[in-house]
């Protein structure tokens, strides 16, 4: 089965959000880019989607302007086989993600990047509603604690719990960097 690494997000522009915690960098940039490197050694095509939404201003760093819609520092190099904006959480809306996915035989997807309940969770809820079988690499997405409506702080830890429980079996096999790439070799 034909496979294809879509790679959500992982751009410049997180930074500069007030949640962003630059201490969960370097463990996401390592499984990710482990899987960037597994991927290119299978000869694995790997898709960039970057978001880019809100006003084109210089002050937005999800706009073309910002100059932070670009790869986030730390990411293994690599030649994507496609490159897709979106402005929407789904990759797969008006971004003709679907049409290329198509058009190249992929069936199988492996879904990584930033962030593990927004953009890459309802991606993978799309592209398994669309037919595609999806391994949802949880040690390779990154997210950030969040607040409830009382204020109280819902660690990002039980984010990527809560994601695993209401992806698996319905929209995707959770699975670890190695899981993916070995199914990807089977």
């Amino acid at each position: 089965m034909q496979t294809c690494l879509i790679l959500i997000d992982a751009q410049e522009s997180f930074r500069q959000r007030p949640y962003f915690n630059p201490a969960t960098l370097p463990g996401y940039l390592a499984r990710q880019n482990a899987l960037i490197e597994g991927c290119v050694a299978q000869g694995i095509p790997i898709v960039r989607i970057f978001h880019v939404d809100g006003p084109k201003t210089t002050d937005n760093a999800f706009a073309v302007e910002s100059g932070h819609i670009q790869p986030i520092a730390g990411l293994a190099p690599f030649e994507p086989a496609a490159t897709f904006t979106k402005s929407r959480h789904s990759a797969l809306v008006g971004t003709g993600l679907d049409v290329w996915l198509t058009a190249h035989g992929i069936r199988r997807l492996i879904v990584s990047g930033i962030r593990t309940e927004q953009c890459c969770e309802t991606t993978t809820r799309h592209a398994s509603d669309l037919g595609w079988a999806v391994d949802y690499c949880l040690d390779a997405t990154l997210t950030w604690d969040m607040q409830h409506l009382d204020g109280t702080v819902l660690p990002a830890a039980d984010i990527m719990a809560r994601t695993a429980a209401v992806l698996t079996e319905r929209f995707a096999r959770i699975c670890t960097v190695e899981q993916a790439l070995e199914g990807a070799a089977a």
